[in-house]
């Protein structure tokens, strides 16, 4: 869960992870830890139809979460962390 300044700064202020509740580190508008973001908005065929979904959850969280998974996650290298 986000929380951000008025929408035309548009700063973070807060994360925390939807699971544990857990406050994550934010300085000065920047998130500064590990943080799953995920998003979705339903489409048709979907008994959400038109409505947007939005989480964060730590790494902790993210771990124990994935590990449930019959599938792994497929995971590769990236240059970019922003």
């Amino acid at each position: 869960m986000r929380k951000y300044t008025k929408i035309e700064e548009n700063t973070l202020l807060e994360v925390r992870c939807n699971k544990c509740g857990r406050n994550l580190l934010v300085e000065n508008g920047f998130l500064k830890e590990g943080c799953f973001h995920g998003e979705n908005v339903f489409g048709y065929f979907s008994t959400r139809d038109g409505s947007k979904h939005s989480w964060d959850l730590c790494e902790e969280c993210y771990d124990k979460l994935v590990q449930e998974f019959l599938i792994p996650v497929e995971e590769t290298e990236s240059n970019e962390y922003l």
